[in-house]
This record gives C-alpha cells, structure tokens and sequence, in this order.
C-alpha cells in the first residue's frame, strides 16, 4: 500500500466516534426567549411632608408601597466573539415584561390593581464555556454582565380601602406612569448543545438569568379620600427594588466553525491488504493523553509490527498552529512520549522506538498561525 493510501486509512479509522466539543473562536449571534419573574418591589413613597406623614397616621396608614407582578416574558439577542479558548465576550439586548398582579397601597393590600412593567437595555457580558467535559454534546458555561436598563412603569396603580375612627370609611389609591435607567447587572449560567448534524456552528441554548438594577426613580402620586376630610393627594418618588429571575432557550451560531471532513470511500480490493506501515493518532486541542480509539490505533500498529517483523518504529509528534512554537514544540514531545509508552504497554521494546517532536512545523494541513486544525495535532507511527 502506498504511503498516501496509508495516511488515509489512518486518518479515517482514528476518527473520534463521537465530535468533541470545539471552543468557538471568533463571530457568533444568538437570541433566545422565555419566562420572566419579577420579584416584588417594596419602597416608600417619598417626599412626603411632615403634615401628610402626621395625616397618614392618624388616619392608620403609612407611606409603604408595594408592587407584585405576575410571571411575564423575556427575550434577549446578542452579538459575540469567541477567544477560542472558552472565554467569549458579547453585547446582549435584552426585553422583559410583567403586568401587575397586586398592590399594597400605603399599607393597604390593593383590591383591583392595574399596570404592566416593561424593562429594556444593553449588557456587555464575559462568559466562560467548560468545554473541557465530554458531555456528549452538551457544554456548560457561566457568565456575568453588566449594562444599562430602563424601567418603564405604565399605568400601575390600584387601591384599598380604610375605615378610621378619625376620619371614618375612605379609599387609599396609588399610581406610577413613568420610566428611568439605572446601572443593571446579571449572572448567567446555561448549557449548549451541539446540533452541527444540522449545521456547523449551530447549538441549542438553555439558560437561567438573574438580573438586577440600581432602584429606580419614578414619579408617584397617592391619593386619600375619607367620608370626614375629603380628598388629599400626596405626590412623590418611589424607588422600588428590581430583581428578576429568567429562564429562556434559544439558538447560538458560531461563524468560525470547523466543517466535518468529508468521507472518502475506498474502493475494495480484490486481495486482502498488507498491514499499513503508517498509522496517524490524533488528539484534543492542548492535550496530549490518549482516546479511547488512539489506544485501538496503537494497539494495531503495535501488533502489525510484531506481525511484519519491524525493528525500528519512528513515533513523531505534532501540534496545529495556535500558540508559541516553544510551546507546541514541547506539546508534540509529550504527545509522542504517551503514544511510546502505549507501545510499549503493548509489548514494543522501548530500544525499538525513536521519539521526536516537530512542534507546527510539519502540518498535515497547511493552515495560518492561530488556526485550529484537529488534523495536525497528531503522533505520526511509522514501521521500519
């Protein structure tokens, strides 16, 4: 067999049966959607004078306010570039919405309550994918961020109702209508899956968000009207908490990723093939132990040459072009070493093997400095 057809058979039968996670490295999009909580938010309502705080508690009321929403939607879209090394960098923006659900007015629980909650804005986020597990697929990563939101309270209001000695029976209402920014910060943890079946660079996103701003200011205004007094409306900030809790999937497209290699059929001969002379050991990005189908490779080149009575076996290492050639260099050395001692392991003396490292110097594939070729980061064996 020729060394050509040789370095092909090789290259095939020390595929991986299943595709390792790749960090992404450069441009990626994303988008995803889902549900929102917001948690409630309680605060005073502010700028309330001396005579209106004395008037609220004569009549057995306080300036305490609280909001509570239902569960709501969310959506986020997003723009990114990987390091290709886990680390990735984006600028996401993001929409949530929650309606009103119950009011506490003036420490009054609200009876009819009305409002919706719109928060919108832009977050710088730093992720970190753990591309490192083997999970069949699935990859975890975490992340922070922070950015600018804005608030927008429409129309929220509700009301309940009192019954003093001082003033008698009496409604207590409250309504915001007003938006502002704040500072915002979130923290991300979520898992992608790999569907590059369906398209290179394609993966499916599960994630939870809890994202959170500076308080708010927004204008305020309560009203208080007893059967005795009138009506009096008192008017004023509320700055009220804001945490949310979100959970969306969604859909991540990296633009960089490596295209599958394709099959090539060979065709059948009509005799049984001589042993190959050459076998190709290939590894994961920055690693140097050894696969399960690495260890299938070496075993058959262990036993072909015991079969073909080689008695030199030249075990030559390589790296692809990332990193320093220094680095690589020593990188292809260890590679060589652990695929010399499973020779060994597999009954080869270790006079009969010669080791060397070629660093990037030798690629199978001629690629530019930086790029991830999976093909070059191999141990070449060689029987003599």
């Amino acid at each position: 067999m020729s060394l050509k057809k040789a370095l092909l058979a090789a290259t095939v039968l020390s595929l991986p049966v299943a595709a390792q996670a790749q960090p992404i490295t450069g441009l990626y999009i994303g988008a995803g959607a889902g549900t929102n909580y917001r948690m409630d938010s309680t605060a005073n309502l502010e700028a309330l004078t001396g005579a209106s705080q004395a008037q609220l508690r004569t009549i057995g009321l306080s300036n305490d306010t609280k909001v509570r929403s239902s569960w709501g939607y969310a959506g986020v879209g997003s723009i990114g570039w990987g390091f290709g090394n886990g680390i990735r960098a984006e600028l996401e923006g993001s929409y949530r919405y929650n309606e009103v659900d119950r009011t506490t007015v003036l420490g009054l629980r609200g009876a009819p309550s009305t409002g919706r909650i719109h928060q919108y804005g832009v977050m710088a986020n730093a992720l970190y994918d753990f591309n490192q597990f083997n999970l069949g697929g699935f990859v975890p990563y975490v992340g922070v961020g922070a950015g600018y939101i804005w608030s927008d309270w429409r129309r929220v209001g509700g009301q309940g109702n009192f019954n003093s000695a001082a003033t008698g029976p009496g409604t207590a209402a409250f309504r915001v209508d007003d938006r502002d920014g704040r500072f915002a910060y979130q923290a991300i943890a979520g898992v992608a899956y790999n569907l590059s079946s369906v398209a290179p660079g394609l993966a499916l996103t599960a994630e939870y968000r809890f994202m959170g701003t500076l308080a708010p200011s927004l204008d305020a205004a309560a009203g208080v009207t007893a059967t005795r007094v009138g009506t009096s409306v008192i008017a004023g900030k509320y700055e009220p908490d804001n945490f949310n809790h979100s959970v969306m999937v969604g859909l991540r497209y990296a633009f960089n990723a490596p295209r599958p290699a394709p099959v090539v059929a060979v065709a059948p001969s009509a005799a049984a093939p001589a042993p190959a002379r050459t076998y190709l050991v290939f590894f994961d990005w920055d690693r140097a132990d050894l696969t399960d189908r690495a260890r299938q490779i070496i075993a058959e080149a262990a036993t072909n040459a015991q079969r073909v009575g080689s008695t030199r076996i030249e075990v030559s290492g390589h790296a692809d072009r990332t990193g320093t050639a220094a680095y690589n260099q020593r990188l292809s050395v260890r590679r060589a070493e652990a695929v010399a001692a499973e020779l060994g392991r597999r009954g080869i003396a270790r006079n009969q093997i010669n080791v060397q490292g070629f660093g990037f110097e030798r690629p199978l594939v001629p690629t530019a400095q930086g790029v991830r070729e999976p093909q070059n980061r191999r141990v070449e064996i060689v029987l003599r």
